[in-house]
């Protein structure tokens, strides 16, 4: 059989307290990752 390939599912969005934009994935083998985006300026859109 040949190597595993890890395939990121999305499984969650969220935002920090810090306002970064917090992105959860995870693979159907049961690896697990957390992403964080900094926000570019820190400052919520009008």
């Amino acid at each position: 059989m040949g190597e595993h390939v890890h395939v990121r599912l999305r499984d969650g969005l969220g935002v920090s307290e810090d306002g970064e934009l917090v992105e959860h994935s995870r693979c159907r083998c049961g690896a697990r990752w957390t992403e964080r985006h900094p926000v570019a300026d820190g400052r919520p859109e009008e």
